[in-house]
């Protein structure tokens, strides 16, 4: 069984930044690719961006573009979330999600809240 385990959300100013980590562990485990999804309260769960675990390859929507970078830690099988430049908007939880083949994602973390304060 894979788990995912998020971390470093938080409290945090408008205007600050944040990083959040993303680990994956279990047997066996295959990772095509990784990605960052969040979901404020009474909206739908929104799409990030993601990562093709092979080779790096990092895409953002571009309504986080210039201020979210994503990254990962290949030995470390963890995935990173940069946020800088945070707005009150950008207040959800944010959930990390792995895909072991590109049909989608099988797996996901339990979510960690982020909160940005004015």
């Amino acid at each position: 069984q894979v788990q995912l385990v998020e971390s470093g959300g938080g409290l945090v100013q408008a205007g600050g930044s944040l990083r959040l980590s993303c680990a994956a562990s279990g047997r066996a485990l295959s990772i095509y690719g990784m990605g960052w999804f969040r979901q404020a309260q009474g909206k739908e769960r929104e799409f990030l961006g993601a990562i093709r675990w092979m080779n790096g390859g990092a895409v953002v929507v571009d309504s986080v573009k210039g201020r979210f970078t994503i990254s990962r830690d290949a030995a470390k099988n963890t995935l990173y979330l940069e946020m800088n430049s945070l707005k009150l908007e950008d207040t959800a939880v944010y959930y990390c999600g792995l895909g072991a083949t590109r049909e989608g994602y099988d797996y996901w973390g339990q979510g960690i809240q982020v909160t940005v304060s004015s």
